[in-house]
């Protein structure tokens, strides 16, 4: 069964109406045919709400049928596909930061193809959404790590971070998140995020603290409950890199 909430920051979320729609294809391909009202239990919606999502599916593209009666329900024409792009801004940047990453590290077979694809992907975003998704990719940079820097705690990055970031630097939002540094003790910080730096195998959320009047670098593998403080904005600054560091979008094809 699909889960009806998801969990941030200790709160349960209601599942967006895209996520929604997402799990609601992904259930008609696995079982083939499903009732409404076992479409609204999987996805913890009422039943007028899983009609209007399976309007908005078919408006995209996709082909789902309805069998009245019965034994009847709803069903997914197994050649069906959708007709325009669903990835969101976050989602494009997440292929492409992983691309780039790869490519910084000097392991990306194929990076050709890689690059083709993704150039369809962002031919398909709405005008709108390409403009997010530059902005975006306006505040990533690639370097190379030093030797001598410890990766042997690396850990993993909280999955909440990249759509915490979407909205930090497009709408240019404090982030409030804690921090975790190399002995283990964490505290609260406060940042207005300014770059995000990958140097493989590590990542790094380059922010302005304004109670140290400085740049800090934060591991993201080291933050946790990032939360968006959408009070106040900030402005973008320059940020001093070194040499080795370039614009992900400088990086040669």
């Amino acid at each position: 069964m699909v889960p009806n909430f998801d969990t941030f920051n200790g709160q349960h979320l209601r599942m967006n109406a895209r996520l929604r729609q997402d799990a609601i294809v992904r259930s008609l391909r696995r079982t083939g045919t499903s009732t409404l009202a076992d479409l609204a239990e999987a996805v913890g919606a009422s039943r007028r709400t899983v009609l209007r999502d399976i309007s908005a599916l078919r408006d995209a593209g996709f082909v789902i049928h309805s069998e009245p009666g019965r034994g009847g329900g709803l069903q997914l024409d197994p050649q069906s596909v959708q007709t325009t792009a669903r990835l969101s801004v976050a989602e494009v940047f997440a292929l492409l930061i992983s691309v780039a990453s790869m490519r910084a590290a000097g392991n990306l077979p194929f990076s050709a193809l890689a690059d083709a694809g993704l150039a369809k992907i962002e031919r398909a975003l709405p005008a709108d959404k390409l403009r997010d998704l530059r902005r975006f990719l306006e505040c990533l940079y690639v370097g190379q790590l030093s030797p001598q820097v410890d990766i042997s705690d690396m850990g993993t990055m909280d999955p909440a971070l990249l759509s915490a970031f979407e909205s930090a630097f497009l709408q240019r939002r404090h982030l409030h998140f804690r921090y975790r540094d190399s002995k283990g003790a964490v505290t609260s910080r406060a940042v207005e995020p300014q770059a995000m730096l990958i140097l493989p195998p590590l990542w790094y959320l380059v922010g302005w603290d304004p109670s140290r009047q400085a740049f800090r670098h934060f591991r993201m593998d080291r933050i946790s409950a990032p939360q968006i403080d959408e009070s106040t904005t900030f402005q973008r600054r320059h940020v001093p890199f070194e040499d080795h560091v370039r614009p992900v979008r400088d990086l040669s094809r």
